[in-house]
C-alpha cells in the first residue's frame, strides 16, 4: 500500500506530456487538443476518454509549459510557405492561440514555394533567433532539407501531415486517404459514375493521399477513373479555374468534380455557373478542408471537415513537450495518431440526374 501512494505520488509532480494523455486515453495528441481547447466536432465518448486520462495523469498544460525554461518565455518558430490563404489563416490562428495560452511565443518566417532552396535559409534565420522548437507545416514539412537542418541543430521539430516514419521528429496528420474515400463514396451513393478529380499541389504529401482514397472507393465501386477526368491543381484557386475549365470541356463531361481542397473546389462552381450549369442539378461539386471559402459561395460547399487549427495547436503542444523532457529529443517520440474527419455535407452536392 505504501508503495502504491509512492508511485502515485511520483506521477502528480512529473511533468505530464500531452502524448502522456493521448497514449492515456488512447487518442491522438491533435484529439487531445481540441478537448483541452473545447474545440466542436470531438465524439462525446472520446471527449469523456481525454477528460479521464487529464484527471488521472494530473495534465496541466499551461503550468507545464510555463516550466519548460524555469520561468523564462520560450520562444518557437514556424516557417510556411502555404499558397492558400485560407489554410495559412487557420493555422496561424491555432498556433498562435496554443502560444498565448502557454504564455509563449511564435516566431513566424516565410520562404518561397517555388525556391526549396530559400527553405534551408528560412531555417537558418530561426535558428539565429535563439527559437527553442519548431512548427513545420505542409508543404515544407515534407522537406528532407529543412528537416535535416533542425536536427543537426538539435532543435525540436513537430510536422504538420508529413505523411513520412520517422523516430526523429513529432507528426499530426489526418486520414487524408480514407476521408477522400468517404467523399467519393458519397458522390457514388448519389448515383455519380463520371466523377472527375482535381489534384493538389504535388510536392504535398496530403495531395498524393486523397488522390489514392479517390481511386480506392472508385475501384471498390467497381467504377473506371477516366484519365481525361484527372486534371492537375496547386491548391489554389486559379489553378481549380484552369481544372474546372478543362474538365468542362470534356465531350462528355463529368457529373461531379472533387476537388482536393475547398479553394480549387469554390472555383469549380464559379466555372460551372459561367458554363450555364445548376449546381448541384447539372454538376455536384464538393471540395476538402471545410475552410471558410467553403461557405462563402452559393451554393455551400460540400466539404471534408480537417480540423486545421487544432493540428497547429496540437503540433505547438508536442515541441513544448519535446522542450520540457529531454530524453524525448533523444529518442524521438513520435505521435502519429490518425484523426478521421468528418463529412459536412451541403447544397454543392445532390443526386446524378443523368
Amino acid at each position: 500500500m505504501k508503495k502504491q501512494m509512492t508511485r502515485t505520488k511520483r506521477r502528480t509532480t512529473q511533468a505530464v506530456k500531452i502524448d502522456d494523455v493521448a497514449r492515456q486515453a488512447g487518442v491522438s495528441a491533435m484529439t487531445v487538443s481540441r478537448v483541452m481547447n473545447r474545440e466542436s466536432g470531438v465524439r462525446e465518448g472520446t471527449r469523456d476518454k481525454v477528460l479521464k486520462a487529464v484527471e488521472a495523469l494530473n495534465y496541466q498544460p499551461n503550468r507545464s509549459a510555463r516550466r519548460l525554461a524555469k520561468g523564462a518565455e520560450v520562444h518557437i518558430g514556424l516557417i510556411y510557405a502555404n499558397p492558400s490563404d485560407n489554410y495559412l489563416g487557420r493555422f496561424l490562428h491555432g498556433a498562435l492561440g496554443a502560444a498565448q495560452r502557454s504564455d509563449n511565443h511564435l516566431i513566424v518566417d516565410i520562404c518561397d514555394e517555388n525556391l526549396p532552396a530559400s527553405y534551408v535559409s528560412s531555417a537558418l534565420r530561426l535558428a539565429k533567433a535563439n527559437i527553442a522548437g519548431v512548427i513545420l507545416p505542409p508543404p515544407i514539412s515534407g522537406s528532407d532539407e529543412i528537416l535535416s537542418v533542425f536536427q543537426e541543430l538539435q532543435i525540436p521539430i513537430a510536422t504538420v501531415a508529413n505523411g513520412k516514419k520517422s523516430q526523429k521528429f513529432n507528426d499530426i496528420s489526418i486520414d487524408d486517404e480514407g476521408a477522400a474515400a468517404k467523399m467519393t463514396r458519397h458522390l457514388i451513393d448519389l448515383g455519380h459514375r463520371r466523377i472527375a478529380f482535381i489534384q493538389g499541389q504535388s510536392d504535398q504529401n496530403s495531395s498524393a493521399l486523397r488522390e489514392q482514397g479517390f481511386r480506392r472507393e472508385m475501384r471498390a465501386a467497381d467504377l473506371i477513373v477516366d484519365p481525361a477526368f484527372v486534371a492537375p491543381g496547386q491548391f489554389t484557386y486559379r489553378s481549380g479555374v484552369e481544372a474546372a475549365e478543362f474538365l468542362l470541356s470534356c465531350d462528355e463531361r463529368p457529373t461531379a468534380i472533387f476537388a482536393s481542397n475547398d479553394d480549387m473546389a469554390a472555383a469549380a462552381i464559379g466555372v460551372a455557373h459561367r458554363h450555364g450549369l445548376s449546381v448541384p442539378d447539372d454538376l455536384s461539386v464538393v471540395g476538402f478542408d471545410n475552410s471558410p471559402s467553403a461557405i462563402s459561395v452559393w451554393p455551400e460547399l460540400t466539404t471534408i471537415d480537417q480540423p486545421v487549427s487544432a493540428m497547429a495547436a496540437a503540433a505547438f503542444e508536442l515541441v513544448l513537450s519535446q522542450i520540457n523532457d529531454a530524453a524525448d529529443k533523444e529518442r524521438g517520440q513520435t505521435d502519429r495518431g490518425l484523426e478521421d474527419c468528418q463529412l459536412i455535407v451541403r447544397g454543392s452536392s445532390g443526386p446524378c440526374r443523368e
